[in-house]
């Protein structure tokens, strides 16, 4: 039996339909994506609740840890069991920007579930005991963590691209586990776990009934004024430019390099994550090539474009042998001014195109995974049409758009440097 290869079709575009979108009495939007196969829902609430509202560090990411740890009407122990009785999984997700929950459960049991998880976000207690116990065992991942010459690198990266006065930069030190009582948390969650502050979306095989559900247990309480918690100033990094972090008996060093950048806003997004892709976004990227198979430095490199609401940044990560320190640093910025003075090969550029469109093809695989992709494009303002414009950036950018690109946003002179090992 002869067998014959089946056609390669390249994926040129995308077409991702728009969630369906409902409000609750209160006005707190609701995304609907029902597209799922199983009886299975995935719902998950984001506040406009992240660290960059705390003004005591850690207070944002503690709040979030804790909605777990006993409401009004239910213990630590026994939200635990309910959640395992009705056959449900959660996730808490302190962000940057936002903070919320995610929750899976089976379409039988959302009335249950829905129950649980509006005492959860709506009226926890922040019990002093478990504070306690939280606290503790942050403080002992943090010792640990202060180990790693990757952690110390990426602590002073943030502090000095970000400055170490914004929320995006503050370095964690020991007395940021201290938190002695509850009073701060429960202040923080009161200012911003608000109807306002709500988004919702939903995913999976979606039963009627989950809409008035949530109206029932999250579409009340809105407020009669206003309330208006200033950002901080934008972030500003600080003037050094290099730093060196000694860390006695570590086998190898951690490398960081890179500089504060543009997010999914700026007109550039979308081209600076093609040439982010070129230079270290994929296995197959430059970096890769060089500093692991053909040098050896290395087992692992790679960059990356980060979007925060109000900045972005680029960087550069490795750990390195400790013999190869310097020249591992030294080919990263070759290959950085070789984006500048040469124009990518089409066949390269070919390659490079066919793994993002794979890639972007797999954010929407599934109607959970669609529902997190809408998630990150809507919290800049965009609904679907954001992945269509990618897509044709993907599709269209050209050689000497990436290489004007490469000099206008990798400035080698403005990058910040650090070494930790």
């Amino acid at each position: 039996m002869s067998w014959i290869k089946p056609p390669i079709k390249p994926v040129r575009t995308v077409d991702v339909a728009k969630p369906e979108t409902v409000h609750l009495d209160n006005g707190v939007p609701v995304f609907l994506i029902d597209s799922g196969t199983e009886d299975i829902e995935r719902i998950e609430f984001s506040y406009d609740a992240g660290s960059i509202h705390e003004k005591i560090h850690l207070t944002a990411s503690t709040t979030n840890l804790m909605l777990t740890e006993g409401s009004e009407k239910y213990t630590p122990g026994m939200i635990n069991r309910l959640i395992d009785t009705w056959s449900a999984a959660f996730n808490l997700s302190p962000e940057r920007d936002r903070a919320g929950l995610v929750v899976f459960f089976l379409n039988r049991y959302s009335v249950k579930v829905l129950d649980i998880i509006s005492e959860i976000l709506l009226h926890p207690v922040f019990p002093e005991k478990e504070l306690a116990v939280l606290m503790k065992k942050r403080y002992n991942r943090f010792l640990v963590n202060m180990e790693r010459v990757s952690f110390l690198a990426s602590e002073a990266f943030f502090e000095m691209i970000f400055g170490g006065k914004h929320p995006y930069g503050i370095m964690t030190s020991e007395k940021d586990y201290t938190i002695k009582d509850s009073s701060e948390l429960r202040n923080f969650h009161s200012a911003f776990y608000r109807p306002e502050n709500l988004a919702i979306f939903v995913s999976g095989k979606i039963t009627n009934n989950i809409v008035p559900l949530l109206n029932r247990h999250f579409g009340q309480g809105k407020n009669q004024i206003e309330r208006n918690y200033p950002l901080p100033g934008l972030p500003e990094g600080i003037r050094i430019r290099s730093r060196r972090i000694e860390k006695k008996d570590a086998l190898q060093s951690a490398l960081r390099i890179g500089s504060a950048s543009i997010n999914k806003k700026h007109s550039d997004y979308h081209g600076l994550k093609v040439l982010n892709v070129i230079l270290g976004g994929y296995f197959g990227s430059r970096l890769m090539k060089n500093i692991r198979e053909e040098k050896g430095y290395t087992y692992g490199i790679g960059s990356s474009l980060v979007s925060l609401r109000q900045s972005g940044y680029f960087s550069i990560s490795a750990e390195v042998s400790n013999l190869f320190t310097q020249n591992a640093i030294d080919e990263i910025y070759r290959e950085i001014k070789r984006l500048q003075t040469d124009t990518v090969r089409k066949a390269e550029l070919t390659v490079v195109r066919n793994y993002m469109m794979g890639e972007l093809m797999r954010t929407f695989d599934g109607p959970f995974a669609t529902a997190e992709s809408f998630r990150a494009a809507w919290e800049f303002g965009f609904d679907t049409e954001y992945y269509k414009k990618y897509a044709e950036t993907i599709m269209s950018i050209r050689a000497d758009e990436l290489q004007a690109l490469a000099n206008k946003y990798l400035d080698i002179n403005n990058m910040c440097e650090v070494v930790a090992g």
